[in-house]
């Protein structure tokens, strides 16, 4: 078993993305290449620095991909907000998106502090 497997923060940004994938299978099929793709591909980048992280020798290595993968998290709820104000969301899927990513969020932050005590 790889280390990430076992960090919840890595189950909950799998999640994410996966909620994320559902919401964008339906968006219109000219933002193939642009809300559409953005967003999968932030999204991916969630849960991948995690798991890039954690196979890294340090804890400043790890903690440099959970910095990544917390801008990340800031971007998919940045974007919801355009998906949003697109009509491709409604109301409720974007305040899911934005209750989960700030959850998830935090919980990188928290992993984040366990790191950098001295």
């Amino acid at each position: 078993m790889f280390r990430f497997e076992t960090l919840e923060i890595w189950r909950m940004a799998r999640s994410y993305a996966g909620k994320v994938y559902a919401l964008t299978a339906r968006f219109p099929r000219h933002e193939d290449y642009g809300l559409r793709s953005q967003l999968n591909r932030v999204v991916n980048s969630i849960g991948l620095n995690i798991a890039e992280g954690t196979g890294r020798s340090s804890d400043k290595a790890l903690d440099y991909h959970l910095e990544i993968a917390l801008g990340s998290a800031y971007e998919v709820v940045a974007a919801s907000f355009l998906a949003l104000d697109s009509a491709y969301i409604n109301e409720e899927e974007q305040k899911s998106l934005y209750t989960e990513g700030e959850r998830l969020a935090k919980g990188i932050n928290a992993f984040r502090k366990t790191l950098n005590k001295p």
